[in-house]
């Protein structure tokens, strides 16, 4: 363990495991300059190291007892004032640690109802919440069966998974057989287990737009600042390749979808920290995908921060340490996001850039994430690890977002190893 001199006034924050620099970098480093910050991880940190005020090497960073009682033994020299964690994989583990410290977002059977999404269609459906109907299945039979009593088209997905990993949609018995295959193939170096049992669920096909919702929980207080308008492709599969948000989003000004989220969290049992919902608006109204409890990934929280001004790690921090977060939205913009994948599987990677002449002025960010020698695929064997790389825009509409992100496109170039 390495431990720095941070200023001991500001609140101490334990931070479970970070995540790529490209994509969580936004996050940490506003938090540092209100918080320290202790990180958990499995190995040395590199880049992180400008933010941290300490940092423990742990053999494993999702046995949440494990964590639990490495941080206990920390808590007893100096205590920490919150918990946070915004890798799917990790945030139960993260909550083990809360509740022995009785921090915030201390309680393991909530966040594993969420990371569970056949518990969470149960709490929901309890509650009345609109939602897809959803069967859970164990084997392709009981699938097809599923399937003929809900009526095709189905989505087929695991139990478990995020980022719609193994997600597909069929519209046949026989595009089932095929799909179910997929889905039960898929896998994810996350070791978490979900229900052996009934580890896949076949659901109804809800169509509309898809969107998902960042929102900040405070004693139970809801409140949505970030609507990702979601850009899928790669069909039947789910990727997505890209999300837009906007500032002044009408459904953040809606009070019956207002309602809809604080009754949705209240049947979870959701009381404080970050979530990110993802809703299909259907012609009968929103209908409830998931619900994540961490902050979103796909740099939609990025977004939010560069359409409003309002930060969300600075946000996620205060809430995690029972403070309340400032909310105050500074700008009123139009961001957008879109990830560049390559045309052909087993494409080895020789470089990625962009012709930076070419880029406009709304280009905010262009980054390549694939690094040379790199052997990437399109989706669905590519997934999200399948990005080569992505760029961000800000403009004041989505109109001109989307035609900078276009010429994005057009300005990277990919040469092979």
């Amino acid at each position: 363990m390495i431990t720095g001199s941070g200023v001991a006034e500001r609140p101490l924050l334990l931070l479970v495991a970070t995540g790529m620099r490209s994509y969580r970098e936004y996050l940490l480093g506003p938090i540092s300059t209100e918080f320290r910050v202790h990180l958990f991880h499995t190995v040395e940190p590199t880049w992180e190291r400008e933010y941290l005020s300490g940092w423990t090497v742990l053999p494993d960073t999702y046995d949440g007892p494990a964590l639990a009682a490495a941080a206990t033994e920390l808590h007893q020299v100096e205590p920490f004032d919150g918990v946070l964690c915004w890798d799917e994989g990790r945030i139960h583990a993260a909550s083990h640690i809360a509740e022995a410290l009785k921090l915030p977002n201390g309680d393991p059977a909530v966040i594993w109802r969420l990371r569970d999404k056949g518990q969470t269609r149960q709490a929901l459906a309890a509650a009345g919440v609109p939602q897809p109907l959803s069967i859970p299945v164990s084997t392709e039979e009981e699938a097809l069966a599923a399937a003929e009593r809900i009526g095709y088209p189905v989505i087929v997905k695991p139990r478990g998974y995020g980022a719609s990993i193994g997600v597909i949609k069929v519209a046949s018995r026989e595009e089932l057989a095929r799909g179910f295959s997929f889905t039960r193939t898929t896998t994810l170096p996350d070791p978490v287990v979900f229900n052996s049992a009934e580890p896949y669920l076949v659901e109804e096909c809800v169509t509309g737009e898809e969107i998902s919702v960042d929102s900040v929980v405070h004693h139970g207080v809801v409140t949505a600042l970030f609507v990702g308008r979601k850009q899928v492709g790669y069909p039947p599969y789910a990727e997505e390749v890209g999300h837009f948000v906007e500032a002044a989003d009408p459904l953040l000004a809606d009070p019956e979808f207002a309602r809809l989220l604080t009754e949705t969290h209240a049947a979870l049992g959701f009381t404080d920290g970050w979530t990110h919902s993802e809703f299909m608006l259907t012609a009968d109204g929103p209908r409830l995908i998931e619900v994540n409890g961490r902050l979103g990934g796909d740099l939609i929280p990025y977004l939010g921060r560069l359409a409003t001004g309002i930060d969300p790690g600075l946000a996620a921090a205060r809430v995690a340490c029972g403070q309340a977060p400032e909310l105050t939205a500074t700008l009123a913009r139009t961001t957008g996001v879109r990830f560049f994948y390559v045309a052909e599987e087993d494409t080895v990677i020789g470089s990625v850039d962009f012709d930076r002449q070419r880029l406009p002025a709304a280009i905010d960010r262009a980054v390549a994430v694939a690094a040379p020698g790199a052997v990437v695929s399109p989706p669905p064997r590519g997934t999200v690890w399948g990005r080569i790389a992505y760029a961000t825009a800000a403009a004041d509409d989505r109109a001109a977002c989307g035609a900078a992100l276009d010429a994005a496109e057009a300005a990277l170039v990919v040469l092979p190893g």
